[in-house]
């Protein structure tokens, strides 16, 4: 195995057509195939199945390509280094909950590492695809939080995948209103406050339990529940209906704008957020880097007892 064929096996993956990657790769198609499958005969898997309709990824490619991509990212990174040239596309993959500090931390790595070629993915996405991501290697890092209600389901499924959680803070659960809400008007709010307003919730998808809800006290009774895919809609929603979430009160209005306002929960419970990583790998210095920047931008957020 080379860094050339390595490099070969991720254009085709992006380009999903053996002729087109080779010709991207200025090199003549049937080369291209021999060198693939060189990589395939090697490792004993199959990476790409091929059909009239072009290529589709399998499972176990899938996994190779997540290993190929740290590889060369790795790579250009020393090239950076020591040579101050680049000599591939930089790829960094962040799968989160919806936290703006997440969003923030992304783009202040963007602003250290992004060069001529990049490919940074910053998935907000449901809790348990984050688990999923980061246990196949499509994210080098997860970001979620753990209570007491969800802790022992969490850690089990995070166990079961080879895992490991590091909490980033703890903080006392906030409510996220528009600044005109009604709720707004209040230095803290009641759980009888938010009695009359509909909750805003994130879809879970398949795994739908309250254990992977986004939301702390998610098994609360509410008369009026809206269920979104995206923060924007959640956010137009909190201003447009008069909503609320259920959060952990960090929001950075650069970056979410001055329309939504963070009022403190008043109720016995915490959100300990933090991050995920492979037990049985060594996060690169890109990882290494937004881990820093996360820790940098909460350390404001102090744990409490």
């Amino acid at each position: 195995m080379t860094l050339k064929q390595l490099n070969y096996v991720v254009t085709v993956a992006e380009v999903k057509n053996i002729t087109e990657a080779a010709k991207r790769l200025f090199i003549a198609q049937p080369s291209l195939t021999s060198a693939i499958r060189e990589i395939e005969n090697e490792f004993d898997i199959t990476i790409f199945t091929r059909s009239n309709k072009g290529i589709e990824i399998t499972p176990e490619g899938d996994e190779f390509l997540s290993y190929a991509r740290q590889v060369l990212a790795q790579t250009d990174l020393i090239a950076k280094r020591y040579t101050g040239k680049s000599y591939g596309k930089l790829r960094f993959f962040v799968s989160s909950q919806h936290y703006s500090f997440a969003v923030e931390a992304f783009v202040e790595l963007l602003k250290q590492f992004g060069q001529d070629k990049y490919e940074f993915h910053m998935r907000e996405t449901q809790t348990y695809n984050i688990i999923d991501d980061v246990a196949h290697l499509k994210s080098e890092i997860g970001i979620l939080y753990l209570n007491r209600f969800n802790e022992t389901v969490i850690r089990k499924t995070l166990s079961d995948n080879s895992l490991i959680f590091t909490p980033l803070f703890s903080a006392k659960p906030h409510v996220f209103v528009g600044k005109d809400s009604p709720l707004a008007k209040k230095k803290t709010l009641n759980l009888g406050d938010l009695a009359p307003y509909p909750r805003l919730s994130y879809e879970q998808g398949n795994h739908n339990s309250f254990y992977f809800s986004e939301e702390i006290l998610s098994t609360m009774e509410c008369d009026k529940e809206i269920v979104v895919l995206d923060r924007a809609t959640l956010f137009n929603m909190l201003v447009g209906m008069n909503g609320y979430t259920i959060c952990s009160g960090i929001i950075n209005e650069e970056l979410n704008g001055p329309n939504i306002v963070a009022r403190p929960l008043n109720v016995d419970d915490y959100m300990e957020i933090g991050y995920i990583l492979p037990a049985s790998i060594h996060p690169s210095s890109i990882t290494l880097t937004y881990i820093e920047i996360l820790k940098k931008l909460t350390k404001s957020t102090r744990p409490f007892e």
